[in-house]
């Protein structure tokens, strides 16, 4: 009985070992956003309605003002004031980056939509 608790003793030794030697070789990536260049013009329709359609709509679309849909939202936005100042102060933007909102857009996403806000929030 004896020799048997020190064989699975030295097993899982073994395997303890193994495991952090596996573990401390990975390598680490960090996965670095895309840059959007801030003179490239943004479009509404183009850029930024799709990410109300990928992240926004299961709550944003009739439960939740503003209405995000596509051909309601730039409209819901304006009449709710979610765009004026058109800048990193406006609604639209600090909830985007708000705790509620963050993990639903991507850091690319959230630098389309101010960068779209910074180029005067057109719906173009």
């Amino acid at each position: 009985m004896k020799y048997k608790l020190i064989k699975i003793s030295q097993i899982l030794v073994a395997v303890a070992m193994i495991a952090g030697i596996g573990m401390s070789s990975c390598e680490k990536f960090a996965i670095v956003p895309v840059k959007i260049n801030p003179v490239d013009t943004v479009h509404f329709q183009v850029d930024i309605q799709p990410i109300f359609n990928t992240n926004c709509l299961s709550c944003h679309g009739v439960i939740k003002a503003p209405d995000l849909r596509d051909g309601k939202s730039f409209a819901a936005l304006t009449k709710l004031g979610y765009i004026t100042p058109a800048d990193s102060t406006c609604t639209l933007y600090t909830t985007i980056i708000g705790t509620d909102h963050s993990p639903r857009t991507s850091d690319t996403e959230k630098q389309k939509v101010l960068i779209w806000l910074k180029q005067g929030a057109h719906n173009n």
